[in-house]
């Protein structure tokens, strides 16, 4: 039998209706939990006057906003399904993303205008509607105000789906993963357990809220719990160290991939930055090195590391603040409600120090991709997901990521995924062969670089390669390194060695 999906917004208006939920510190706006409820239902209202039905998609292209969380709830109330698109992403990306969900309405910044005008026209979507931060009523608000709070309540159970989030795929497409309520809520248990999430924890939110450790690392659990979330359009470490050190604020928590961590750590500011306030910091998205854990834990704050995905909505597995030093690259041990086992290539579990691949299975586990059959059924095996990592345990039961059974590769905290890059040279007639790897890099971790074999009696320079790749792909998919080879290693089957190429 389903369970019931539960309207966090309107508990909270009802529960706690004048304190204030969201705080955008960009805009010198502040919403209460009442008002976040009214403006949810306003546009639940809209969609279905608007003739949106449970299960249509709604997609938003937008930094940080507070409409993000207005529209998510909105959705939860008819059961709508919400689409955040990544923003750095190029045209023609957003433009298959956008075909591939087939949104109903679009919603934008209007820093985003004419893209948006663009993909709403070429996908044949019929309702555009803008959002201006310049504008104290802008369109989005001018829509809402023609519609009261009295949408017809449609009801949901937590398998229902609530949102669905792109990741770049294995074959070179991005893969719409779903995100149910069960996902999401089983992620608050998970996390604010692990995080000591309350109804006064008020976390600064930098990650871009397209990406699940944005949205719920922790906003979204932040907001379940009934506390408050102080978010940023773009993340910027002088302004975040400003924010952490407004004593009026009380910021008491923070998640970021190493990157944010590593910028905030050089700048200037950062020994003069008062962080008596903050009593945890999260990392996930990619190893933290030792010298930042040190540096945020000598200013008293608890750094916690993570491991998790778009897949699990996300967090699976993480590190306590009081092993994340003597466990130095460790991901930690499994969460609530969360099982992990590593297997060897017959399915079978593997001793403690020896590698395999790593599976998860649970509540907070998707169930799929949208309108993918197939990659579904290649991600699962007996029920668990498989994960596509290395990974291994130590004999006190401490999981360590050792690497990626699949050629993605982590830069600045976003996945990147070869393929797609190399279907993007392919592009360049000029080009024979083309194969990407991911290679260290001190300030993102990991850069692409590209192996790239030229068709006889043609030139190709890296000039042209990066302004090709500038029209196709967002910045942090462009390869920083390219190398001019004859021939790339194969095995028998044809298929490229990339282990030769490291």
């Amino acid at each position: 039998m389903s369970v019931k999906y539960y309207d966090w917004a309107k508990h909270h208006a009802n529960f706690r209706p004048n304190k204030i939920a969201i705080k955008d510190t960009s805009l010198s706006k502040e919403q209460s939990y009442l008002k976040l409820n009214e403006n949810a239902s306003r546009f639940a209202k809209l969609m279905q006057e608007k003739g949106i039905k449970k299960g249509d998609r709604v997609s938003l292209l937008s930094f940080n906003c507070i409409e993000f969380f207005e529209l998510l709830f909105a959705c939860g109330k008819i059961g709508a399904v919400l689409v955040p698109l990544n923003w750095r992403l190029t045209e023609p990306e957003l433009n298959y993303i956008v075909s591939n969900c087939s949104p109903k309405i679009f919603i934008y910044d209007n820093a985003f205008s004419e893209i948006s005008s663009n993909i709403i026209n070429s996908c044949g979507i019929e309702i555009g509607i803008e959002i201006n931060p310049n504008e104290k009523i802008d369109e989005y608000t001018r829509e809402l105000n023609l519609y009261d709070e009295t949408y017809r309540e449609v009801e949901s159970s937590l398998d229902d789906t609530a949102l669905i989030m792109y990741t770049s795929g294995t074959t070179g497409h991005p893969k719409g993963a779903l995100i149910s309520h069960s996902m999401q809520f089983f992620n608050c248990v998970n996390l604010c357990s692990i995080a000591n999430l309350t109804e006064k924890t008020i976390q600064l939110a930098v990650l871009p809220f397209f990406h699940t450790g944005g949205a719920n690392c922790y906003a979204c659990p932040v907001l379940h719990q009934g506390g408050q979330v102080v978010l940023m359009r773009e993340f910027n470490p002088e302004k975040a160290l400003l924010l952490i050190d407004n004593q009026e604020l009380g910021i008491t928590h923070f998640f970021a991939v190493p990157g944010p961590y590593q910028f905030m750590m050089q700048h200037r500011d950062f020994t003069k930055t008062n962080f008596s306030t903050l009593i945890h910091a999260g990392v996930g998205g990619a190893p933290c090195p030792e010298s930042i854990i040190e540096a945020w834990q000598n200013k008293g704050v608890e750094v916690l590391q993570g491991w998790g995905m778009t897949e699990t909505s996300p967090a699976g597995i993480f590190l306590s603040g009081a092993d994340s030093l003597n466990k130095i690259g460790s991901a930690g041990k499994a969460l609530l409600h969360t099982e992990i086992k590593i297997v060897d290539h017959l399915g079978q579990t593997v001793e403690p120090e020896e590698v395999g691949e790593l599976l998860i299975k649970g509540p907070n586990v998707t169930k799929g991709y949208w309108n993918n059959p197939k990659a579904t059924e290649t991600a699962f095996c007996d029920g668990w997901l498989k994960t596509g990592d290395a990974a291994k345990t130590d004999q006190d039961g401490f999981i360590y990521i050792v690497d990626r059974h699949k050629d993605m590769y982590i830069s600045g905290g976003e996945n990147v995924y070869p393929a797609e890059i190399e279907n993007i040279l392919y592009q360049l007639t000029e080009i024979a062969e083309a194969a990407v790897i991911g290679v260290p890099e001190q300030r993102w971790g990991e850069t692409g670089k590209a192996f790239i074999v030229l068709k006889p009696n043609t030139k190709l320079n890296e000039t042209t390669i990066i302004e090709h790749c500038r029209k196709n792909l967002a910045k942090f998919k462009i390869p920083t390194m390219f190398e001019f080879v004859n021939i790339l290693p194969r095995n028998a089957t044809g298929k490229v060695l990339k282990r030769e190429l490291k």
